[in-house]
């Protein structure tokens, strides 16, 4: 490859890198340029680690195989990843792919390059080589270009990379000093596009997408909030507290289950979970329609009794703890936006409505009814034709009784046996 190609391909990472484009597109932009270039590349595939509460890392390929996909997310292969939530035969297997591999072996020799021959007389060297032959592979190089330490970031250490030919003789000794000196920057390119897509999948995982997306846009500052109105959503667990007490070891598998139950929930119908109180779920619906977001809030309701249902039934078979949930709906003006001290901020919602909201799930518990909605709630649109009231109630901290409402038995149960959502 000459300086000037070697150059424009260095450009064009540059470019890559900063401009945001995806891994896939990355990997396959820079093969087609080396293949412009004179590089006798036929296949190649990168895997780089992630922070994701599932997934440990993309792997994304090249020159793919007709079964083949561009881009999969991979599982965890440590072993002690799975003490929380069970080891599958799917993760065994994983793991034991991941032991078998030659990106295992290096990292245990400290090797950073490697290069195989793909012919009969190394076909017993690696499990691969079998599988590379039948493709038409004739050499393969795997590359691990390391980060210093200041850069690493939870399990992203490094860019796994590997190349194979279909040429006749292999790779030229010069192919393998051109990928040597180019994948470094490849890596950089990968690196730079990874952490953008670690740093939006983090901040929606524990602050919510709405709030993810506003902390991402720059609203971060101390103090700045927006009034907004929303229909608001706070559940709790009933006899959270007796399950912790007799059973602590079920605690946090038992709430993983449920908050799976109750956040999908929410999620499918447009809501954002703001924060996880405990067993508590606080969530809220933004109201640009307010009859809308009251909908969307009842469905959400009635999806996540629906889950909860199911859920308790496979636990039961399972010999495992089972409980049930609470659910308060108000619709209100809020503040949402950023709380706290210079050290530590948290973007929440809060305001009389929030309060009210968790004030009538605690409610659900004395008029024993699953869910609670209320009187400003069931006068949005036609919301009220489907619920009936339970009476007035005083709510602590709030000033005068409060009429609430439930929904009609008839049809909670008619939607909780079907699958579709309310509207």
């Amino acid at each position: 490859m000459n300086k000037e190609l070697f150059s424009d391909l260095l450009a064009w990472l540059t470019q890559a890198g900063l401009g945001g484009t995806s891994e896939s597109d990355i990997l396959s932009g820079f093969c087609e340029r080396c293949v412009a270039a004179g590089l006798a590349i036929r296949r190649a595939a990168l895997f780089v680690d992630t922070l994701h509460p599932v997934n440990e890392g993309r792997f994304v390929r090249w020159g793919l195989g007709p079964n083949e996909t561009a881009q999969v997310e991979y599982g965890r292969t440590n072993p002690e990843a799975f003490a929380a939530s069970g080891f599958t035969p799917q993760d065994a297997e994983m793991v034991e792919r991941w032991q078998h591999s030659l990106f295992y072996r290096m990292l245990q020799t400290g090797d950073t390059f490697v290069r195989i021959r793909v012919n009969t007389a190394t076909q017993e060297e690696l499990s691969s080589v079998p599988e590379w032959m039948t493709t038409g592979m004739t050499d393969y190089g795997a590359i691990i270009t390391h980060f210093a330490a200041e850069g690493v970031i939870g399990e992203l250490d490094c860019v796994y990379s590997s190349w194979a030919t279909s040429a006749t003789e292999g790779f030229g000794d010069d192919e393998i000093a051109a990928l040597q000196r180019l994948v470094p920057s490849l890596a950089l390119a990968i690196k730079s596009v990874a952490l953008v897509r670690m740093t939006g999948t983090l901040m929606e995982t524990y602050l919510g997408r709405g709030a993810s997306q506003r902390v991402l846009s720059g609203r971060i500052v101390r103090g700045i909030a927006e009034q907004i109105a929303a229909a608001v959503w706070f559940s709790d667990l009933h006899g959270f507290t007796r399950i912790s007490d007799t059973t602590p070891e079920q605690v946090i598998p038992l709430l993983n289950d449920y908050f799976d139950a109750i956040v999908s929930a929410i999620q499918e119908h447009g809501g954002d979970v703001v924060k996880l109180i405990g067993d508590g779920t606080l969530a809220i619906f933004p109201a640009q329609d307010r009859a809308q977001a009251c909908r969307d809030a009842l469905s959400s309701a009635i999806a996540a009794r629906r889950n909860v249902a199911e859920l308790n039934r496979r636990r039961r078979v399972e010999g495992k703890p089972v409980t049930d949930m609470y659910i308060g709906l108000h619709v209100g003006e809020v503040f949402y936006g950023n709380v706290g001290s210079r050290e530590r901020l948290d973007f929440t919602v809060i305001g009389p409505a929030v309060n009210e909201a968790s004030r009538i799930a605690a409610m659900c518990r004395s008029v024993d009814q699953p869910v609670l909605v209320s009187a400003s709630f069931a006068g949005v649109g036609d919301i009220g034709r489907r619920l009936v009231s339970v009476g007035r109630y005083a709510l602590r901290g709030v000033s005068h009784p409060q009429e609430l409402f439930t929904l009609d038995p008839g049809e909670l149960a008619d939607r909780s046996a079907s699958s579709s959502s309310f509207s």
